[in-house]
């Protein structure tokens, strides 16, 4: 093992966003329950079963993209709705319109409250890239890059795989790995010379499912069990745990 706590295998460093970069993951949980819980309200009466943000958020919505996680949740619930168009305004009863509603939610969260980065991810990454490791980010989320601007962190990364570009690209979401695949493409690195960093569940089948050569996982909310059962090779609090940023 290196001094940054990876195999001395590893050339590369995929950073997923929420929850690991960034103190967004409780955003985006207050995001979905808000959204979810005035739908299922509307749609189930007043006697509906909330939306959980701990146990609903991490086992259907985290780490997906916004349409893969309405339909994930909605799926168990027993309700399906129609799949509208990326353009259905917020208040439409489809696939894409409870999505935009909850990202209309999210950002205006974002910006009354502001966004933090964890302070021992960005000395990690800033270690990592000091020893010549590239660095990727890779989220669902269409709004990545004005999340980096807002930590001041977009030139952190050498590679930015996001709903964006997964969009463009045309790349299945986590679990699948195709877009951990796509970043470690781009930093011309094969998967097992890669290490992945992640504190969801989708995000810790992705890394086992891509080959990659080291699996992180980022436990904020105490699922270390659950993470090791999806993959993990090694689960920490924070990653100031690893290597010299103990």
């Amino acid at each position: 093992m290196t001094h940054l706590g990876l195999p001395d295998t590893i050339l590369a460093c995929l950073f997923d966003l929420d929850g690991v970069v960034t103190k967004t993951a409780v955003v985006h949980a207050a995001a979905w329950k808000e959204t979810f819980d005035a739908f299922l309200r509307a749609y189930e009466g007043e006697w509906a079963r909330p939306f959980d943000e701990v146990a609903d958020y991490d086992e259907y919505v985290d780490g997906r993209p916004r349409a893969d996680g309405v339909r994930a949740f909605l799926d168990a619930r027993g309700i399906h709705l129609p799949e509208g168009t990326p353009d259905d305004p917020p208040d439409t009863p489809t696939v894409h319109g409870i999505g935009n509603r909850k990202n209309a939610l999210l950002l205006e969260k974002i910006r009354s409250g502001g966004v933090e980065a964890y302070d021992g991810t960005l000395r990690y990454v800033d270690a990592v890239r000091a020893q010549g490791l590239r660095t990727a980010i890779v989220s669902s989320s269409a709004n990545c890059r004005e999340v980096l601007r807002a930590v001041a962190s977009e030139d952190r990364f050498d590679v930015r795989i996001d709903g964006v570009v997964a969009a463009e690209r045309n790349l299945p979401g986590k679990p699948r790995p195709d877009t951990f695949l796509a970043a470690a493409h781009d930093l011309g690195v094969e998967p097992a010379r890669a290490a992945v960093f992640e504190d969801a569940l989708a995000g810790m089948d992705a890394g086992r499912a891509g080959g990659f050569g080291y699996v992180v996982g980022v436990d904020r909310t105490g699922q270390a069990d659950a993470l090791y059962a999806h993959g993990a090779s090694i689960v920490v609090k924070d990653l100031a745990e690893l290597g010299d940023e103990r």
